[in-house]
């Protein structure tokens, strides 16, 4: 996901953390990336348990120099177009955090999380989640765990359906009138760019994934005010669309108080 407020300009100081296997700790104190500019204040940090995963930590040190870049790009171009907002000192905020959500058999989920204050009515955050192959050493999507995943297929319209549901249960527990038809659940569709943020979440059972974890970021599926949401769909929700990798992998109940890392 790409902010609309980005990053800034002329004296930039970038900072860029190349540390060994034995920094971790330093790695938790300190941002990997860190700019400071007139235009703007960034910072990206990874945790240090993902450099576990050969590979992985690369890849996300690369992901994030390329977006403070892009962020920095964008603050020259609105700090042209509109200089009165950057006036009196004013400069763009930005923040990009990866953690580890879950490490169940090959498979790693990151939880990215961006803050952003664009000069505007108020700051915004957003949640994306990475899904890495251990063994491939690369991204995926939750396409190998279905038979078939086409877009507005048998499979993605059941996972829409688990998903809408659990969206109208936690709209109803904030107070949300007839949740059932709110129009924000139209932004969820049988697409897997369109289900949420989906994370594995941990089992009952060693080695086994309970379901997904979809997280829905502030305006995704209904207003600021609402703020996010993350809801949980259990693998027996579409077991019957499991693909042979998916059997495998999905099995058990929702380990027990992993709904507060969500």
């Amino acid at each position: 996901m790409v902010m609309r407020h980005s990053t800034g300009l002329i004296a930039i100081a970038l900072t860029l953390a190349t540390l060994g296997p034995s920094d971790h700790a330093a790695a938790d104190e300190k941002p990997a990336i860190e700019v400071a500019t007139t235009l703007i204040e960034a910072t990206a940090s990874i945790d240090g348990s993902l450099k576990a995963f050969p590979g992985l930590y690369d890849n996300l040190l690369a992901e994030a120099r390329r977006e403070l870049a892009k962020q920095r790009a964008q603050a020259v171009k609105d700090r042209k177009e509109t200089p009165d907002m950057f006036s009196e000192g004013r400069h763009y905020t930005y923040e990009r955090n990866y953690t580890l959500r879950s490490h169940i058999g090959r498979y790693v989920t990151v939880l990215r999380a961006d803050y952003m204050n664009g000069l505007g009515a108020h700051p915004n955050h957003l949640s994306d989640t990475i899904l890495w192959d251990t063994e491939a050493k690369k991204r995926i999507s939750v396409r190998p765990f279905f038979k078939e995943a086409a877009t507005g297929g048998p499979a993605l319209q059941t996972l829409t359906d688990a998903i809408r549901a659990a969206l109208v249960v936690a709209k109803k527990e904030r107070g949300v009138e007839d949740a059932e038809n709110d129009t924000g659940l139209d932004s969820i569709k049988p697409d897997l760019t369109k289900l949420g943020a989906l994370a594995l979440a941990p089992s009952s059972e060693t080695g086994k994934c309970a379901g997904f974890v979809a997280y829905f970021s502030p305006y995704a599926v209904g207003p600021y005010a609402e703020g996010d949401y993350s809801v949980f769909v259990p693998w027996t929700a579409f077991k019957e669309h499991l693909s042979p990798a998916g059997v495998a992998l999905f099995g058990g109940e929702r380990l027990a108080g992993d709904d507060k890392n969500d």
